[in-house]
């Protein structure tokens, strides 16, 4: 017995030894492929061209625009400062009954909201200190937020540069993701998943809290939070395909990254505004209805409509000849690139009650960020130089 045991510990130990030995030399390897990386430089340090830099100046200006809009968000929907989630609070004493309202949409709802907030702060705040280290000039579009706030408790009373109060949503987005068809190779128009026209996303006073359907205001919200994100989605991989230097497309690709994250998320979020328990939710107080898409036709159910479908469907994609793929779409120019994102903005709502110059001056930098060519770099002609601006 005695021999037994010690050829089993003997075996034991051994295999502890060559585990651990084996780990150690995976953890080695790792670290030097880390190491080795870091010290070649997995992108290199090429300087943006004039193109890139109009790029990188027409998206820091939509992140700061995407900013406004979702502090507004996070003001009265988000996580309030001390609030804490339903689950360990069941009393949730200082929830409002929008914050409410966005948690039927989703439990975490408050926490969604207040996250894509800061994604979106820190999305202005690294592009514009990125331009400014590259020897570029940053965007300040301080002189424009004039626009009022709601007055709801919550809401900072501040100037704003979006208008979160009459909104008309364009709500196709829903049904292009649904569809095997892609507007880059001629699929659509998109129907509109449901009208929302000239209607508030957000509280506009103390009063709308009270509102016996306040959930359509959230309902609302909702579809609008998939509009912006899908656009962001768009527009970073259409202007992915102009940037010239790696670093750039670095840039584009990572917080681009970031945009597909939040929209997924959005989709589910409007997904569950209509259908059961929420809807339907008649029309009421001048807000709109919410059918239950689920139930529309029982018979004969809408696959455009699907509300658990989060994924983007199979669709065309480079050539009708090639097999259906699930991608970000549109990704062309001419569909939904920097002038098509301003522009739909403008038919959303965003900017009433905004200066003209305003406006003028995201369509020039939509203008120039359109016109950017990708040209191929070497870096032995660059390195170490700075854009020229």
């Amino acid at each position: 017995m005695k021999d037994s045991n010690d050829k089993s510990q003997h075996r034991a130990s051994r295999r502890s030894f060559m585990k651990k030995s084996l780990l150690a030399g995976t953890a080695a390897a790792g670290a030097g492929l880390l190491a080795s990386n870091t010290a070649s430089g997995a992108v290199p340090r090429l300087p943006p061209t004039r193109g890139d830099v109009a790029i990188l100046r027409l998206l820091a200006a939509v992140e700061l625009i995407e900013a406004d809009l979702w502090q507004q968000y996070a003001e009265l929907g988000g996580i309030t400062p001390g609030q804490v989630p339903v689950e360990t609070n069941p009393n949730f004493t200082s929830m409002n009954s929008y914050q409410a309202a966005m948690m039927n949409l989703d439990p975490d709802g408050p926490q969604y909201i207040s996250s894509n907030n800061l994604d979106e702060q820190s999305h202005a705040a690294f592009l514009n200190a990125y331009l400014q280290s590259v020897g570029a000039t940053a965007i300040n579009l301080d002189k424009y937020r004039t626009l009022p706030s709601s007055t709801a408790a919550g809401a900072q009373n501040i100037g704003r540069l979006t208008n979160l109060m009459n909104l008309t949503v364009d709500t196709s987005w829903f049904t292009r993701y649904h569809s095997t068809t892609n507007p880059d190779l001629s699929g659509g128009p998109y129907a509109q998943a449901i009208n929302l026209s000239n209607v508030p996303a957000i509280p506009r006073t103390n009063a709308d809290f009270g509102l016996s359907n306040i959930q359509a205001i959230a309902n609302t919200a909702a579809f609008h939070f998939g509009f912006i994100e899908q656009g962001g989605s768009s527009l970073y991989a259409t202007l992915s395909q102009k940037v010239s230097s790696a670093e750039a497309l670095k840039i584009t690709l990572g917080i681009g990254g970031d945009e597909i994250c939040h929209f997924l998320e959005w989709v589910d979020f409007a997904g569950n505004a209509v259908q059961a328990p929420l809807a339907p939710l008649a029309a009421a107080n001048g807000l709109p209805a919410f059918p239950n898409f689920d139930v529309a036709d029982p018979l004969n159910p809408n696959p455009l409509l699907q509300t658990n479908l989060i994924f983007p469907v199979p669709c065309d994609f480079i050539s009708v000849a090639l097999p259906k793929c699930a991608v970000i779409r549109p990704t062309s120019p001419g569909e939904l690139d920097a002038a098509g994102v301003i522009n739909a903005f403008i038919a959303d709502g965003l900017f009433i009650g905004q200066s003209t110059a305003f406006t003028e001056l995201l369509l020039e930098l939509a203008q120039a960020a359109d016109s950017a060519v990708r040209i191929a770099l070497k870096k032995s002609a660059t390195r170490g130089r700075r854009v020229a601006c």
